[in-house]
């Protein structure tokens, strides 16, 4: 900041009121959260399965899509239910278009980092031709491409009228304790977590690894497709190219800050959302570029992950991964680390 030729205490003062200094600076700092939780749950959740989702963004951006036409095609059905359709149809589209990586992952082996990128282009590139033509506004003063206004019955309500903070995020804050009781206490989660850590161990105990990575980036998926739709039915009620400012390549930052565990990536959401809310207060009082603050995103998740970079530098052992019978168990995004992405093989 100081480089820039700017004030850091008053800009840091400029950051806090912009994301937490009024109830209105709240709202919009748990606005920009709502995304960034489903999105960090979906990156979280093919972690567990040792699996690198990095098609978050274009997930993203089929929900959106999908959720989208059904608010504005379908016509005649009563809220909440066109609602529910709605939700329901950004979530299948996003776990049918991660299913696609899952599917390949599963069945030749191709890596998913590879094939979720490309899906990526042809998410976001497709989404902007249908935009331009097929599902373009047909009124004439609507010069932008995007798809006509949802209907009223297929839109997430505010949870106050005055500010612009809707359900969706206690719907984000449900589904992380929805996906950490999947995780942690259904044998599905079970199952997810052993192929995340040992491909072989699975394999030895009867797990069906290929089904499991199928439905792992399923999942994944369908998180991914919800963040896209909030935006949809619960802020814009349209659909556009460019919507998202980068939900999904920041989720995986935001998985990684909140160590891989459902209910730590809500905390990592916020503070996520209140840099994005606080950027443009901090940029008017203080007149530092907003760009700056992708270099403290950048910087806190340094800081969180040092304790990791030192060890991988110096090749000192983990204290998770120690022998012994007393040795706690290490999880499945420090084992994929050691090993790489992948098959694990």
């Amino acid at each position: 900041m100081l480089a820039t030729g700017g004030d850091p205490l008053l800009a840091y003062r400029g950051l806090w009121e912009g994301s937490f200094g009024r109830p209105s600076s709240i709202s919009e700092t748990l606005v920009w959260a709502t995304p960034y939780i489903f999105a960090g749950l979906a990156v979280a959740l093919a972690f567990k399965a040792g699996l690198f989702n990095i098609g978050a963004e274009g997930q993203l951006s089929v929900g959106a899509l999908a959720s989208a036409w059904v608010g504005f095609a379908v016509t005649g059905v009563p809220w909440p239910l066109h609602l529910l359709l709605a939700l329901g149809a950004g979530m299948l589209a996003g776990a049918l278009w991660a299913g696609i990586a899952g599917l390949l992952k599963a069945r030749t082996g191709a890596h998913e980092v590879i094939t979720t990128i490309m899906l990526n282009y042809i998410a976001l590139l497709g989404s902007g031709y249908l935009l331009s033509g097929l599902l373009k506004d047909p009124n004439p003063l609507v010069a932008l491409a995007q798809t006509p206004k949802i209907l009223e019955s297929a839109r997430l309500p505010p949870i106050l009228s005055d500010l612009r903070l809707h359900w969706g995020f206690v719907l984000a804050l449900v589904l992380a304790l929805g996906v950490w009781w999947l995780l942690y206490k259904c044998t599905l989660g079970f199952e997810i977590r052993t192929v995340g850590l040992n491909l072989s161990a699975a394999r030895y105990a009867g797990i069906g690894v290929g089904r499991t990575i199928i439905v792992a980036m399923a999942l994944s998926g369908a998180l991914a497709g919800l963040a896209g739709t909030v935006e949809v039915v619960g802020l814009n009620y349209y659909h556009t190219p460019g919507f998202s400012v980068g939900y999904g390549f920041d989720s995986i930052a935001v998985a990684l800050l909140g160590r891989s565990h459902p209910l730590g990536v809500v905390p990592s959401a916020i503070l996520f959302g209140a840099l994005r809310a606080g950027a443009s207060r901090m940029q008017f009082v203080s007149q530092i570029p907003i760009d700056v603050i992708s270099i403290i995103q950048a910087l806190v998740l340094i800081f969180v992950a040092a304790d990791e970079i030192v060890r991988w530098i110096y090749r000192l052992p983990h204290p998770r991964t120690q022998s012994g019978p007393d040795a706690p168990e290490a999880t499945a995004p420090e084992l994929a680390v050691a090993r790489g992405w992948g098959r694990g093989e």
